[in-house]
């Protein structure tokens, strides 16, 4: 009866104008049938480092981060005091 544990990427979602949500799922297995699973999400924004992420949230990133979003990101951060 072996156990495995297997983890994936469930959701990704871009959230207002810079906000990227990514819903990860952890399941275990034992003889192939899913005994357990737990979801973690995690938000990134345009100056996150994003070189371990999954290679399809790194796409997206890539794709919704452009010049412009990354220009108003850091514009409002200094408009925050951040």
């Amino acid at each position: 009866m072996p156990i495995t544990k297997e983890t994936k990427i469930a959701k990704i979602e871009v959230v207002g104008t810079w906000n990227i949500q990514v819903a990860t799922d952890t399941i275990i297995k034992e003889d192939g049938g899913e005994i357990s699973k737990t979801r973690h999400r995690h938000v990134l924004i345009p100056d996150s480092d994003i070189s371990n992420e999954a290679t399809e949230v790194q796409a997206v990133a890539n794709a919704v981060w452009t010049d412009e979003v990354k220009a108003e990101y850091k514009k409002w951060k200094e408009t925050q005091g951040i």
